[in-house]
């Protein structure tokens, strides 16, 4: 039986090393993508000695065409089949809307939506024929809610959500599964580490390890299930959200980020890891 090959984007962040340590630890190899080839090499050999397993990667930077299809190109050209993909790049500028620059704007565009949906195009094309393929993609609980102060990162989450649910209909006859993480908190970075620091205990509460995530999720794929959602607080939360008008919603959370804010020595504001991560 062919050993599973897993495609992992956004490898060299917290989350993703999570993936990386979940996938390798279950004997399976590995291809994976970040935007730093120094990162990329020392995490591919600590891989191959703990674990034995062969790693293959490529740096792409995710905002980049001609980056993403040299990518595309050095897989195709090496005749690889793959089993899962794992899209975990992506970025996050925290703060108002207004704040941010047309650069950032188009960062988070470029990575969280064009670079997670070509890769996806690719993969799938890619895929081995005689296994199932499963598709694990991070959106986020910030999915299921109008976010002020993260307006533009929620946003594009909500459009994977809402992509990756139909696209599991399409693909559901053609031995493919997708499975949504949708985590809240995770201490993937500082910057990350402080601002749910500032959220006292709740923030504490809706926390979940990166490695106990990426193991149950990964459980979750292999079952075919289509949503996970990380800590019964936040499957209670998504739920409670559901339940109140948007606006609602949406004041309370503004409320929310007014109290975290004087709690900051500083606005958040950092991609989760250069163009890789997200948290």
């Amino acid at each position: 039986m062919t050993k599973p090959l897993v495609m992992i984007t956004g490898a060299c962040g917290g989350l993703g090393k999570a993936f990386c340590v979940e996938c390798a630890s279950r004997g399976w190899d590995l291809f994976i993508t970040d935007v730093s080839t120094g990162y990329l090499d020392d995490l591919s050999s600590g891989l191959k000695s703990a674990w034995g397993i062969n790693v293959f990667s490529y740096a792409c930077d995710l905002t980049d065409v001609a980056s993403r299809d040299a990518l595309f190109g050095s897989i195709r050209s090496s005749g690889m089949k793959f089993h899962m993909l794992i899209n975990v790049a992506g970025v996050e500028f925290e703060g108002l809307f207004m704040e941010k620059t047309r650069e950032q704007l188009r960062t988070l565009l470029r990575v969280n939506i064009e670079g997670t949906l070509e890769v996806t195009r690719e993969m799938i094309a890619r895929r081995d024929p005689a296994q199932p393929f499963r598709i694990i993609t991070v959106s986020s609980l910030a999915a299921f809610y109008p976010m002020p102060v993260k307006a533009m990162y929620a946003a594009s989450k909500v459009f994977l959500l809402n992509f990756f649910r139909a696209l599991r209909e399409e693909l559901r006859h053609r031995g493919c599964t997708i499975t949504l993480l949708c985590p809240a908190g995770m201490p993937t970075n500082k910057m990350l580490m402080e601002s749910i620091d500032s959220q006292g205990f709740m923030g504490l509460l809706t926390t979940r390890n990166t490695g106990y995530v990426a193991n149950k999720t990964v459980n979750h794929a292999l079952k075919g299930k289509h949503t996970y959602i990380p800590g019964i607080v936040n499957v209670f939360l998504r739920i409670l959200g559901g339940l109140l008008p948007p606006r609602v919603v949406s004041k309370a959370i503004a409320a929310r980020w007014r109290t975290v804010a004087k709690r900051l020595p500083q606005p958040v504001e950092e991609p989760s890891s250069g163009l890789a991560l997200d948290a």
